[in-house]
């Protein structure tokens, strides 16, 4: 059939603070990291031996998909860094670079392989673009979308004659400027002689360098105009209105998860909702171990994310809120994302908890869940004093409910 590239080693710096302690194929949507619809699609077209290139926070990755058994796939991990003073450092080798050593290292690539970026969504369909691509025996071929005119200057726009042969490529031209309203959606075709045209041990960009050698070296170079869909993940932005999209059920292929309870009201497991005194408008999920208190109010398109408290009088509006965020009573969150630390709204102007420029109150859910009133300590059985009646035991005592029980029962021993 193919096999599957997927180039996850970028740093994500568009998308920050949502990448600062994770990468962006690790981000999530529906409770779901990017990447897995991705490794679920391409196993749905029967591309099952998948490499990913990695470096930062490339543990996130490796460690959450394995060798890809869960979903059918045999996944393999390229990292890309540096030793500099004794220390590992992430430093990619460009989106052609990082495969070049994939395939200087063990020849992976020894058949048509299917290049994607692993910061976004699609539903195309690969097996018909495999068809077309061996059809005109192609070298190598770039799956494109038609695009506005107004829109192009968002994108890097394919030129191509007639049949299809690439000619040019403009990087984010004006509309004036535009020779083409193609935009790359950063998929592609490869056939292994493309790698042997890429320098070993180099940082070499696939848009910026491969692709103009291609056109120079007149190979048998094709761009596809397939109608799919395709969520780009390029800007904090872009994540919001890609979950706005999910969340209203645009995407056919992705389902909310937990039981929907009433229409457009979707909810996990061991809620505790006030459902008579709250005010709940869909679509909106609910996590599980939510809870939310009366006289808050939820408007959807909103992700709740488990573990988190919403307060009395609270509102959300059409936001998304990340796993074990706490909402402080009679907040209003509106277009936002909201994580225990941050929160960023929907054009990309991030707060931080504590800020003075705000009087926006949020936190971290656990820190309710684990308040010193609610933590049981053990009931121990013996108690041996440390004095000179160390040989003397107290057996059986009454059993120590909390810290304070404990700390006042010990003194009185003492002082006896």
């Amino acid at each position: 059939m193919a096999k599957g590239m997927i180039l996850a080693a970028g740093q994500g710096t568009r998308v920050r603070p949502l990448t600062q302690d994770l990468p962006k194929p690790m981000v999530p949507i529906l409770g779901k990291p990017l990447m897995e619809y991705l490794i679920e699609h391409l196993a749905r077209h029967g591309i099952t031996e998948i490499m990913v290139n990695v470096a930062f926070h490339h543990q996130r990755i490796e460690e959450y998909f394995g060798d890809g058994h869960r979903w059918g796939v045999q996944l393999g991990y390229a990292y890309e860094g540096i030793r500099d003073h004794g220390d590992i450092l992430p430093r990619p080798m460009g989106s052609a670079g990082g495969m070049r050593r994939i395939q200087d290292f063990g020849g992976f690539f020894d058949e048509t392989t299917l290049v994607l970026c692993g910061d976004a969504l699609i539903d195309l369909d690969i097996t018909a673009a495999l068809a077309e691509h061996r059809e005109k025996r192609a070298m190598a071929s770039v799956i494109a979308l038609d695009v506005p005119r107004t829109d192009v200057q968002a994108y890097g726009i394919v030129v191509a004659d007639g049949d299809g042969r690439i000619r040019s490529f403009q990087e984010k031209p004006t509309p004036h400027e535009a020779k083409s309203t193609l935009a790359s959606t950063g998929i592609y075709l490869f056939e292994p002689e493309v790698l042997n045209k890429i320098p070993s041990d180099t940082v070499y960009d696939i848009g910026s360098q491969l692709f103009p050698q291609l056109v120079a070296e007149e190979v048998p170079f094709y761009v596809q105009d397939r109608p799919f869909n395709w969520l780009d993940i390029g800007r904090v932005s872009d994540y919001w209105s890609v979950l706005q999209r999910v969340l209203k059920g645009e995407i056919d292929y992705m389902k909310m998860p937990g039981q929907q309870i009433k229409p457009g009201i979707w909810v996990g497991l061991n809620t505790s909702i006030a459902w008579d005194d709250v005010k709940i408008e869909g679509p909106v999920y609910i996590g599980s171990n939510v809870r939310i208190e009366p006289g808050a109010s939820i408007v959807g398109p909103a992700w709740i994310g488990h573990g988190s408290l919403v307060r009395a009088g609270a509102r959300i509006t059409r936001s998304v809120l990340f796993e074990y965020t706490r909402i402080a009573a009679d907040m209003h969150f509106s277009e936002m994302i909201v994580s225990r630390h941050y929160c960023v709204n929907r054009r990309g102007e991030t707060l931080y908890q504590g800020d003075e420029a705000t009087q926006l109150r949020w936190g971290d859910a656990r820190a309710e869940a684990l308040s010193p009133k609610s933590v049981v300590r053990p009931k121990p059985r013996t108690l041996r004093l440390a004095s000179s009646r160390a040989a003397e035991a107290i057996e059986d005592l009454a059993p120590f409910e909390t810290s304070n029980d404990l700390v006042a029962t010990s003194n009185a021993l003492t002082r006896g």
